[in-house]
Parts: structure tokens; sequence; C-alpha cells
């Protein structure tokens, strides 16, 4: 239907996102196509009040504001026919964003604003593109005090589509949020990757000791079992939850599989021939020195897995 609007009218362009997803980086990826010098941002479901949009534009040029933001949660808005549980996760997750958010805004998870192109191409190397959730995103990651304002509106029932709520948006939004507060000392994708593979230490172990203890099978080809098992176990987990947007199916599935195998088998070599050398060679204590090697085969895994098994997801 849009691209049946855009062959029309020449103001309307119909953007198709193959294999990629996420609506903060559709948003940002229109915010791109588009040589405009303001940016609205609003869902297509008709949940928004499309009414306050003249009032938002005279509040911005009139005002020389950054920044509009539809709220529903300054007096005069409000959240409709919201059940208590929704309404008591979204005023939860708008506390949350307190955490990362520079600007005392009552809602800055809302899905509705007026922005500035200036404002975004201030930001836009530092966003994220996590989730759903671009004005917080765009308000954290302002390299200068913005100016905005909240006008309030009547969040309305949807007329169309499915809501987005489900486990991964509450994932994508507390990725966001670490992304914003400590992604900058560390990369998320990294830490997420390490947490996955210290959970693959308890997989392995849970595996070694289940062939070497529970069925009496050699020590060396339980070992290999338990290690095979574990890469397993990561790439598949690193697949559906570190490299969320990037994921690899079909056939490609498989085929990152090999090439993950292979990878992390170097890392081992290079885990191991770090915390020999410091042990041996250096004199350093054997925990250091298991941790170094440790730390070494993290970051190669990490590296080169990034580099080669989820390079580029558009490719899946």
């Amino acid at each position: 239907m849009a691209s049946a609007f855009a062959q029309r009218d020449a103001r309307v362009r119909c953007i198709h996102r193959l294999d990629r997803r996420g609506l903060s980086s559709a948003c940002i990826e229109g915010f791109l196509s588009s040589s405009a010098p303001l940016f609205a941002v609003m869902d297509g479901d008709l949940q928004h009040d499309e009414q306050i949009l003249a009032k938002m534009l005279r509040e911005l040029q009139e005002e020389n504001l950054d920044v509009v933001i539809g709220s529903r949660y300054v007096e005069g808005g409000g959240v409709g026919d919201w059940n208590i549980s929704r309404s008591r996760a979204s005023r939860f997750a708008t506390r949350l964003a307190a955490i990362v958010c520079k600007y005392p805004v009552a809602d800055p998870m809302s899905g509705f604003f007026l922005i500035r192109r200036e404002v975004f191409t201030g930001a836009m190397r530092r966003l994220s593109g996590v989730g759903f959730k671009i004005l917080l995103d765009l308000l954290a990651s302002s390299p200068r005090r913005l100016k905005l304002r909240e006008l309030p509106y009547e969040f309305r029932e949807r007329m169309g589509g499915e809501s987005k709520f489900d486990i991964r948006a509450i994932w994508d939004y507390l990725q966001l949020l670490a992304e914003k507060s400590i992604g900058r000392f560390v990369p998320m994708r990294f830490l997420i990757f390490g947490s996955v593979g210290a959970l693959g230490v308890l997989v392995h172990m849970s595996v070694l000791t289940a062939l070497y203890k529970g069925f009496a099978t050699a020590f060396k080809p339980a070992q290999i079992a338990a290690t095979l098992v574990a890469m397993v176990f990561n790439y598949a987990l690193n697949n559906a939850v570190t490299y969320r947007d990037r994921q690899r199916r079909g056939l490609n599935w498989w085929t990152g599989l090999l090439g993950f195998v292979g990878l992390c088998s170097l890392g081992a070599v290079a885990n191991v021939g770090v915390a020999a050398f410091l042990f041996q060679e250096r004199g350093a204590a054997w925990a250091i020195s298991g941790l170094a090697g440790v730390l070494i085969g993290a970051v190669w895994n990490y590296a080169a897995t990034a580099r080669y098994t989820w390079a580029d997801g558009r490719r899946r």
C-alpha cells in the first residue's frame, strides 16, 4: 500500500528492509534516507494522536526547540485503557530510563516526537540502534544539551498489527540501558559474548562430568565431546542473542557453526599458549596465567567471530 502511495505522491517514500529488524534501526535508516530539516516519528497503527503534530511543529519553531515529545505522562496525557500490569511495567521502564537519560523527561520511552535534523546528525555516530526506544537513544547519545518540551496526548487503541512487547523487547531495552551506561567502557556485545562463554563453561563441565563420571567414558573422548557440545551451545546462543540482528539461518547457520568452531579452536590454542608461557617462562602464578589465557582466548574469539562468522547480517 505504501508503495502505491509513493507512486502517486513524491512526498511518500517506502523503504523495504530485507533481513534487518528493529524499530530503532528502522528510524535511523529512515532519517538517513531523507534530506528534510525536521523528522517526525510516530507509529503507523494510529495509537499516536496525529492531530497534535501541527502543534508540535509550532512549538518547535516558535520556541526554537530541538525536540518536541508527545507525552503520555504529563498533565493532559494518558495511556488509554491499558490494564494495571502494562501500566506498571511502562512506569517501571520509564523510571529505569533515568539511568541514562540526561533530562527530566516524563515520557522518555515515547515513540512519538519531532526533532531537528542536526540533533540526529550530532548523535548518530553514538546511537546504539538497539530495540525500539529511539527517543531514549537519541537523548542519551546527544553530545550537546538539547532544548525540549513535552506535549500531552492520549494513547489510543491500536487499529492494526500487534504489540511488539515481548521478552525480546525487554531484553533489547535492558541492552540499550547497559549500552548507554557502561558500553562506553566495554562493548556490550563483548560482555554478552563473555556471558555466553561463561554459560558454555558450565555446559562443558556438565557434559564432561556426565560422560566421565556417569558413563565411565575415557577422559580424552569425554573432553572432546564436552568441548564440541559447548562450542555448539555457544554458537547457537550467540547467534540468537549476541548477534540477534545478524542471525544466520538455514544453510548459513551450519556454515557459520563450522567457521565458529574453527576460529574458537585457534582461540583455544592461543589461550593455552599464553597461559603456558606466563607460567613456565615468566614464573607467573597459575591462577594469573590461567586467567590471562582465558582473556586472550575470549578477545580472539570475539574479534574473529565478529569479523568472519557474523560479519554482515544482511547476507544471511
